[in-house]
């Protein structure tokens, strides 16, 4: 089946209207029809102003990076986009075509 594979990438400690921005998009996602999606932290990255955080005892909590992630049919992905772009949220995302399936 073809599908798109979407992909944001957020701050740990990023908020959207009081909740964990990574928390907000499953939520937002969840509540138009999407099948599923997953959040995962980063043990290291770095971002466009190309600061290094890595996951170290010294490092300040709410910096690295949450990777949240769907595979959805295209229109999902088209709305998906369309509500975020409503809240004018500034987030970087990479969309490609999948095939995916179960066996």
């Amino acid at each position: 089946m073809q599908s798109v594979y979407l992909k944001f990438y957020v701050s740990e400690k990023q908020r959207h209207n009081g909740t964990l921005l990574h928390e907000w998009l499953l939520d937002q996602a969840k509540q138009l029809g999407v099948p599923g999606g997953s959040a995962y932290r980063a043990i290291a990255g770095y971002g466009r102003h190309g600061h290094l955080h890595e996951e170290t005892f010294f490092e300040l909590a709410g910096e690295m990076p949450i990777q949240i992630e769907f595979v959805l049919d295209a229109p999902h992905a088209d709305k998906l986009l369309d509500a975020l772009r409503t809240h004018k949220l500034n987030l970087f995302y990479v969309r490609y075509a999948v095939e995916s399936g179960t066996v």
